[in-house]
Parts: structure tokens; C-alpha cells; sequence
């Protein structure tokens, strides 16, 4: 009976129980090791299935059943989860909103039950909020578990067999063929032309071929052993046998698996610096109200009672009751503007984490390149030729010195299109709808030889026919070439039938005798063997693949110097000899034509870029040095191999250097993740594959691939990209910037009306009551709550500032509440506020009179006077925190330079503050509650001047400022001239 891979199958060997003992007790000694993997690859297929104690019959049920009743079903195993409603209170229990309840309670023990609820409501809405936008919990593992296959082919009791895949155990013998998921880490023991895709591994698309040769090669990455394949990968051509040796949380994807879940989640910087501003506001409202208490008893000798209520409502005014909403506002539209530039944000708070990034390391393919193998030059030995175009699309030309060549212009030229077309099993489908991606199917780099063809004017369809493959000798990694043999139409030095060689360039060149020039066949010199090294080395120097192609006629006819009469006798020995050397194809996966700006623009913000690719070491260096990652000669690579041998110093030291990692193992990525934070780095990680997921969660900011990411890499990831590309990144962090700066903003204008609202209580207490109250708790809290809110919810969706991108990071030990900020929010802004408000209250007394009630109490037979004063010291404020908020919307470019009227959310905010302020004043049930009365049109002429001034008293400052700056960063010129 033949199995579905063309192998016979043999009869079971009924091992003993004995040697199931055996088994598990090594499998379970060497759980997770490399040890077992390192000594089965070096082993016969005889000794593998000896040491496994299997036979080639495979298993017996009744044995694997044994098995698995030591070692476990092939399982991913979950790791613990937040409870949904856990997730959902940790949104009402972190320190901001514990300080909300806090406020609320005493709001009530004030009497203000009106305030505690509007404040316990801002609490409650801003959490509803963040879990819904954040609700999605981690689900690695289950992505995980749907990535591996739900059965596999095996080989049990000597027959095919079908099984779930859960229940495979060591020493089954798994049938794989093409477009099959591999169900557990085994070794192979035979292969015919077997490629397997392990992307979601080493991050690279290129299949990796295996065979079932024992390999003794040295500093190999367990992804790159070839006689071994791993649980989550899948076949992408050939088929072939593999034994089973891991199975579950053993595997190379278990180890992922416990490694992702095993992550914490780390605090983001914005996370850690809302803590600490907390904090602040905290200590600094508790001390205005203590110091208001003590000189309400000291001072005004007001009763005790009266004192403690009249101070709570003062510590209730200073707490920013707005900060936590207006912060959720002003990541949820960050979010919005990053999803139309092609990211998608899970977390609000990954939005600022994007911000504060100082180090970026990335993959190489598919995000600094645009995963497109093509054909860049062509080298004969008559000429050399560059390709136009990138990607699949059969879109560019081949030109040589200016001229553009087609392959019948040029017999060698045409030779090697022929050539490297024909000797490959890879498949181009044209996309379906006008703008779409072509498709590949098998190896890229056979794909791209397909495109050089057609854009030298060759019709594969035309050619496969004109001359049919015959036979085919698969690529082996021993002999580094395939061959496909073809009969021809018309004659080939004589011959009807033709082998094209396809491989390494040294490997091809030792098994030719001759060489094609112009057309014609010569002898291969010396001179002209060192003329084609040349060629690849230089080639190989810029980081770019190269392939030989060569050819032999084959006649039927002869019999002399073993040439074969049958097919049979087509073996790499009897054909692979006696060669024709036609030339090099030479490819590389292009860089994505933006990424360059986005590196520049990376240079010039002051964000290091560190590569980390699974690739090998001098591709990688040749495309960071293309793309401007790397700057002069002082280049570290760093292999996985190397990296295993560093202690954790030399590590940290290699990455204060300009540092490529190639051939990077998962736990490498993480390692490497962990030594920069452990820098004080904010690090932002890209990655695609199952092998990232880890790192990706360990970042501050994981960045996953929205097109070509795994289900895995896409939960571990707090961002993904729906396009792939670089360039979004830098984007994203342009807005994570931007949602710094306005949360600066917005603090920097509630904190502008603290210092409006303490003064008058001041002028009320440190005139021993001989001035009244000007303005009262529930009018302070009406300007919080109320009237500041709009506007300065409006300051949290300013788009990015034009210079963003040219200042270096933020310091994580900058705070985002620093004495710059108080500074200039009390006493510029403030004393603006305040002078305006005071103004506004004694304007009031100046034309009708002082108060007959010179009393801070507020019962119901006020003076109305007095209240009508206590209004215009309110209404003063919101005019001038009108002026304020635009004020606010830039540091020190000119308002005009953005558009006064850009931002339609605080124009919105202000005309909402302005008819708020009329409704309190005009609507007589809200008058006796905020204690306000209707206002003369002198009073509003008064009151419209007061932004008009505090705007323009800003602009002349940023002027003054601009200007003192732009002749300090002249003078050095000046004097080096």
C-alpha cells in the first residue's frame, strides 16, 4: 500500500512497555531543554527511530495510549485571565478616580449633595468609557490554540490513520504534503522537495527546505535545523515523514505560548505619570484647604463649623475633576486620527506610551521592506543589466548602458530568463480586483525570477510549453541547486533536451566546464571563474541574494563519458556535471519607498531604530544602511548564535552603538526588549509572527502587522498596522506626542482658573471679612464642572504641532505637572484671570454701592448687590478663561499661525460657556442654587473685553519669546562668520 506521500508503509513494530517507560521518563527530563533536539538532528533516521523506540510502522494505539497518559494530550494550555469584571472595576479603583469618590463624599459632608453627583458621574461615565474602548482582554492563547490544526495524518498500527491532533504523542510518525499545519515539533525522516513556511517562527516568508540528512552544523537557531519542523508552521510544498519529539507547552510554540503568558502588563508612562500627578493635586488641594481653614478661624474668626465646610468645598475645587474625562477624550480622538493614518489602537493608553517613545525596534521584512523578492540586476559575462520595477507585477524593463533590452535582443540574456523561470515550482495569480497584490504561490524567490522573465518579454504559459519539464531534482541544502530537466522543440547545442541549474553561485561555478559570451560557448578560465565571483561577491557585500543559472544539452544518443540513455538515470551525479555557466540573477526584498523619510524623520526626533530581523546579518545591514538606519562604518551585527554567548553588560553595550540583530530566536527579541528598558528606554517592538508575540507584549508599546500578523502577534500587541508599513509607526508616534502635549495643555488651563477662584476667598479671608465673599464654592465649582469643561475637552483634540517631530523624546523623568506649568499657570495666566475677575466684582460696587450685607454667609436674604457682584466675579473668569483656552492651543507659536478658528470643539466649548453663564443668571430657578443675578449691558461690555486682552497681552509674550529665540540660535552663526 502506497501513503499519501509516496513512501510505502511498513508494519507496526510493537515496541514494548518497557521502552514507553523508558521514553517518558526522558521526555520529561528533558522538557523545554535543547539537549534532545541538539542530539536527535545529528542522528541517522535509523538511530532516530531506535532512540525513540519506535519502528517505522509507528506506533501501536495501545502505546500511544501510554504515552499519553504520561506525557498529556498535544494541548496550549491557558494561562490565568482577568475576570471581565475585574477588568471592568480596575477602570473605578486606580488612584484619579478613588480621589473622585473622595471629592463626591465630601461634596455631601459639605452640603453640595448637587456637586457630589455631578462628580461621582464624571467618574462613572469616564469609566464605562475606557472599559468599553479597551474591552477586549488578552486572548494570545486562544489565538495560539486556533493556529494548530484540529487533526493530523499519522502513521499508527501500520496504517494511515487520521487523529486529532491533540492527541498526537512522541513517536508518532506524521504524513505531511503539501498545504498541511504541522501539528507538534518533530523530526523528519524522509522528504520529497519538502518546504515548510515557519514565518510564524523567524518572522521570514521564505520557506525553509528540509530534509531527513542528520545535520552537524554548528550555531544553529532551532528554526534553522533543516531535518527538523515545528507545531504552528505548515507545508508549503514537497511532503514528507516526521517523528514526533514534543508535543503542548513543550514545543517551540509552547515555550511562546508560556512566555506571553507569563508577561505582565506593564504601567504605561502616562499610566505611572497620572499616579504621580494624583498624588500632587492631592497634597496641594489638602494644603489650600487647610491653610483656608486655619485663616477662615484665625483671621475672619469664623465658627468651626463654618470654617470646616467653607474649606472642603475649597479642597473639592482644586481637585481637577475634568482631568480624567478630557484625558479619555483626548486618546479615544487620537485614536480615531491614528486609525485614518493606518493604526489601530486597543489600548487608550498606548496612545502616549507611542509618545514617549524613544527606541523602535523592528523587523525587517514586510515592515522595512515591502516583502516582494525582485530581480534588481541580471550579470552575464558579456554585460551587465539593471531591472526596473518592484514587487510581482510584471511592471519594469531590463536595460544595460542606457539601452533597454528584451530577451531576444540578447541570446545569453534570454538563456538566463529561460533558465531561472523554468528550474522553479513557484506560481504567480494576478489579482482579482484592479490594484490589488499578486499572489505567490511557493517560494518567493522562484516568484520574482518569474517577473525578470516577463519583463524581458517571456511568456511563462508560452514557454512551459515550448519546452516541458521531464524531470525534476529537487533542491537539496546539501547540494545547494535544483535542476528540472526539459525536451525542446528546437535544438540546444545539438541536443533536444536540456537541464537548467539553478543555485549558490560557488556551488554552480565548481561544476562548470564552459561558459556562454555572445552567444557563444567557451571555455571557463580561470579568469572568468574569478570574474564571476567578483561579481557575486560584490553583489553579496550589498546585502543582495544571487543566484547562478546554468545549463547542460543532454543527447539521448551518446554513450560516451556517462552521459544517460534513461530517464531513470537523470541523478544529480549523471546530470549536475559538465555545465554551461549562463550568469546571475541578483534580488532583494526592496525597501518601502516611504520608510526612508520615516527614518529621517525618526533621526531628527531623537528615536534610535534598532533592526531585529530574522534574516541573515548582511542583508539586514545592507537594507539599514539603504534606509538610513545606520550612519557610517560603526555597525555591530549580532547574530542569535553570538548573542547566546553575551552576558547582560555586553548587550547593554552593544546597544549604545549603532546594532543590527540578525537570526534572532523569540527569547533573543525579548532579551534584547528587556536590556533597553532595563536602559530607561521606552521601547515600541513591531512584529508579525508567533515568535514576537512575547516581545510584543513586553514593550511598552507592542506594533503588530495588520496584514500579514498572526491572530498571536496581533492580541499580544497594543497597536496594529493596517497597512504594514514603518511609516505608520512614525505617524502614530507624531500623534502619541500630541496627546502629551495637549493633556499638558488642558492642565495648564484648569490650573489657570485655580488661581481666579482662590484669590477672591484670599481677598474675602486676609481682609478679615471686611471685603465679602466674592465668589462662592458652588460658583468655583460651577467654573469646573461646568463652564472650563467643553473647552478644555476641546484643548485635548488638537491635532499634532508642526515641530513635534523636531524635539527629542520626553524624558520619563519629566513631569507632566512641572514648575514651568504652575508657573505659568498661576502667576501669568492666573493673575490675568484673577485681575479680570476682581475687577469685575468691584466694577459692580463702583456703580451701585457696596453691599448693605457685608457677610460670607449665603443665606436667602442676600444683598443683591452683593450677589450681583459675586456674578460678575464669576462671569469674569469664564470670559477670561475664553481668552485662556486659546491661549493654551500652542507654547509659543502664534495662535493665528494654527487658525484662531481650526479647533470648531473649543469654539463649541466657548459659546456653551457663554450661554451657561447667561442661563445661571437669567433662569431664576438656577439663581437661588449658584446664587447669581441678572447683569446690566454694562456689565457685558466689560465682560467681552476681557478675551480680546488676555489674548493679545499672550500673543506680544510668544512674540517677545520667539524673537529672543530666534537671535539666540542666530548668534552662534553670527560669530562663526
Amino acid at each position: 500500500m502506497e501513503s499519501r506521500t509516496g513512501v510505502p508503509s511498513q508494519g507496526a513494530t510493537g515496541a514494548s512497555a518497557k521502552a514507553n517507560a523508558s521514553l517518558a521518563a526522558r521526555t520529561s527530563a528533558a522538557k523545554g531543554a535543547a539537549g534532545p533536539l541538539d542530539e536527535i538532528r545529528r542522528m541517522t533516521t535509523d538511530l532516530v527511530f531506535g532512540q525513540l523506540n519506535v519502528g517505522r510502522g509507528g506506533l501501536t494505539s495501545k502505546e500511544a495510549a501510554a504515552r499519553q497518559q504520561k506525557l498529556g494530550k498535544n494541548l496550549i494550555q491557558s494561562g490565568k485571565k482577568k475576570s471581565p469584571i475585574v477588568a471592568f472595576l480596575s477602570n473605578f479603583t486606580h488612584l484619579m478616580a478613588v480621589l473622585l469618590w473622595v471629592a463626591g463624599i465630601i461634596a455631601f459632608v459639605a452640603g453640595m449633595p448637587e456637586l457630589g453627583c455631578a462628580v461621582w458621574l464624571v467618574n462613572v461615565i469616564n469609566g464605562v468609557f475606557s472599559f468599553w474602548q479597551e474591552f477586549r482582554a488578552s486572548q494570545a492563547t486562544e489565538a495560539l490554540k486556533k493556529m494548530l490544526p484540529a487533526y493530523a495524518n499519522v502513521i499508527r498500527d501500520g496504517q494511515e490513520q487520521k487523529i486529532l491532533a491533540e492527541d498526537l504523542v512522541p513517536g508518532d510518525i506524521m504524513l505531511l504534503a503539501e498545504g498541511d499545519k504541522i501539528s507538534a515539533d518533530a523530526r523528519v525522516i524522509s522528504s520529497s522537495d519538502l518546504q515548510v513556511n515557519q514565518s510564524t517562527l523567524n518572522g521570514e516568508s521564505t520557506p525553509s527546505r528540509k530534509t531527513a540528512d542528520a545535520v552537524l552544523e554548528e550555531g544553529l537557531s532551532p528554526a534553522e535545523i533543516p531535518n527538523l519542523v515545528f507545531a504552528g508552521t505548515s507545508v508549503s510544498e514537497g511532503n514528507g515523514r516526521a517523528i514526533v519529539l514534543r508535543i503542548g507547552m513543550d514545543t517551540e510554540f509552547g515555550k511562546i505560548a508560556s512566555l506571553t503568558q507569563n508577561m505582565e502588563d506593564a504601567e504605561s508612562p502616562l499610566q505611572r505619570e497620572l499616579d504621580r500627578l494624583t498624588k500632587q493635586v492631592t497634597i496641594f488641594a489638602t494644603a489650600m484647604g487647610l491653610a483656608f481653614f486655619a485663616l477662615n478661624i484665625f483671621v475672619v474668626h469664623n465658627p468651626f463649623a463654618e470654617a470646616f465646610i467653607f474649606s472642603l468645598g475649597m479642597v473639592v475645587a482644586f481637585i481637577p475633576e475634568g482631568l480624567l474625562p478630557t484625558v479619555t477624550l483626548s486618546l479615544a480622538m487620537a485614536v480615531q486620527r491614528m486609525s485614518k493614518r493606518n493604526a489601530l489602537v486597543k489600548k487608550l493608553n498606548s496612545v502616549e506610551a507611542l509618545g514617549s517613545t524613544s527606541v523602535i525596534c523592528t523587523d525587517k521584512t514586510g515592515t522595512l521592506t515591502q516583502n516582494e523578492m525582485t530581480v534588481k540586476h541580471l550579470w552575464t559575462a558579456a554585460r551587465t543589466y539593471e531591472v526596473t520595477g518592484v514587487g510581482y507585477a510584471p511592471e519594469g524593463f531590463i536595460e544595460s548602458e542606457g539601452k533597454r533590452y528584451r530577451a531576444v535582443d540578447d541570446v545569453d540574456l534570454e538563456l538566463l530568463l529561460e533558465g531561472g523561470l523554468l528550474c522553479g515550482n513557484a506560481r504567480l495569480h494576478a489579482p482579482e480586483e484592479e490594484g490589488g497584490r499578486y499572489e505567490v504561490m511557493g517560494d518567493p524567490t522562484e516568484a520574482c525570477l518569474i517577473v525578470s522573465a516577463q519583463k524581458g518579454g517571456i511568456d511563462p504559459a508560452e514557454l512551459d510549453g515550448r519546452m516541458p519539464r521531464v524531470k525534476e531534482l529537487p533542491f537539496e541544502s546539501r547540494r545547494k541547486r535544483m535542476t528540472t530537466v526539459h525536451a525542446l522543440e528546437d535544438p540546444l547545442d545539438g541536443a533536444r533536451t536540456v537541464a537548467f541549474v539553478k543555485g549558490a553561485p560557488n556551488e554552480v561555478v565548481k561544476l562548470s566546464e564552459r561558459i556562454r559570451v555572445n552567444g557563444e560557448v567557451v571555455e571557463l578560465t580561470d579568469e572568468l571563474r574569478a570574474r564571476i565571483m567578483d561579481a557575486n561577491d560584490r553583489y553579496a557585500a550589498d546585502g543582495l541574494r544571487v543566484l547562478a543559472v546554468a545549463y547542460r544539452a543532454i543527447d539521448d544518443t551518446a554513450h560516451s563519458e556517462g552521459v544517460p540513455v534513461a530517464m531513470s538515470d537523470y541523478t544529480p551525479e549523471n546530470i549536475e556535471c559538465h555545465l554551461v555557466f549562463v550568469g546571475l540573477e541578483v534580488m532583494l526584498d526592496p525597501p518601502r519607498p516611504e520608510v526612508a523619510d520615516a527614518v529621517a524623520k525618526c533621526r531628527r526626533a531623537g528615536i534610535r531604530i534598532v533592526m531585529i530581523t530574522g534574516d541573515y546579518g548582511l542583508t539586514a545591514a545592507s537594507i539599514a544602511r539603504r534606509i538610513g538606519i545606520v550612519e557610517g562604518d560603526d555597525l555591530s551585527v549580532v547574530s542569535g548564535f553570538e548573542l547566546a554567548q553575551m552576558s547582560d553588560d555586553e548587550l547593554k553595550e552593544k546597544l549604545r552603538g549603532q546594532v543590527v540583530f540578525a537570526r534572532m530566536a523569540p527569547e533573543q527579541k525579548l532579551r534584547v526588549v528587556t536590556a533597553l528598558q532595563e536602559m530607561g528606554e521606552i521601547v515600541a517592538v513591531t512584529g508579525d509572527g508567533v515568535n514576537d508575540a512575547p516581545a510584543l507584549k513586553k514593550a511598552d508599546i507592542g506594533v503588530a502587522m495588520g496584514i500579514t500578523g498572526t491572530d498571536v502577534a496581533k492580541e499580544a500587541a497594543d497597536m496594529i498596522l493596517t497597512d504594514d508599513n514603518f511609516a505608520s509607526i512614525v505617524a502614530a508616534i507624531e500623534e502619541g506626542r500630541a496627546v502629551y502635549s495637549n493633556i499638558r495643555k488642558f492642565l495648564l488651563y484648569i490650573l489657570n482658573s485655580n488661581a481666579p477662584e482662590a484669590v477672591p476667598s484670599a481677598v474675602y479671608l486676609l481682609s478679615g471679612g471686611a471685603v465679602p465673599l466674592p465668589l462662592t464654592t458652588m460658583q468655583i465649582l460651577t467654573i469646573d464642572l461646568g463652564t472650563d469643561l467643553l473647552p478644555a475637552l476641546g484643548l485635548g483634540t488638537e491635532p499634532p504641532e508642526g515641530t513635534v517631530m523636531d524635539q527629542p523624546p520626553r524624558d520619563p523623568n519629566e513631569r507632566l505637572l512641572n514648575k514651568r506649568v504652575l508657573g505659568k499657570a498661576f502667576l501669568w495666566y492666573g493673575m490675568m484671570g484673577s485681575a479680570a475677575a476682581m475687577a469685575g466684582y468691584f466694577l459692580v460696587n463702583l456703580l451701585n454701592g457696596w453691599p448693605a450685607l457685608p457677610l460670607a454667609g449665603l443665606g436667602n436674604d442676600l444683598d443683591p448687590v452683593y450677589v450681583q457682584a459675586t456674578t460678575m466675579t464669576l462671569a469674569g473668569i469664564v470670559f477670561a478663561q475664553i481668552g485662556q483656552v486659546m491661549n493654551c492651543r500652542t507654547e509659543r507659536a502664534s495662535v493665528f499661525s494654527i487658525g484662531l478658528f481650526s479647533n470648531r470643539k473649543i469654539l463649541f466649548g466657548i459659546v456653551f460657556e457663554i450661554a451657561l453663564i447667561v442661563f445661571l443668571t437669567m433662569f431664576p430657578p438656577l439663581q437661588g442654587v449658584f446664587h447669581t443675578a441678572p447683569l446690566g449691558w454694562q456689565d457685558y461690555v466689560f465682560l467681552a473685553c476681557i478675551p480680546f486682552v488676555v489674548f493679545a497681552i499672550e500673543e506680544v509674550r510668544k512674540l517677545v519669546v520667539r524673537r529672543m529665540h530666534a537671535h539666540d540660535a542666530s548668534a552662534p552663526a553670527k560669530a562663526a562668520r
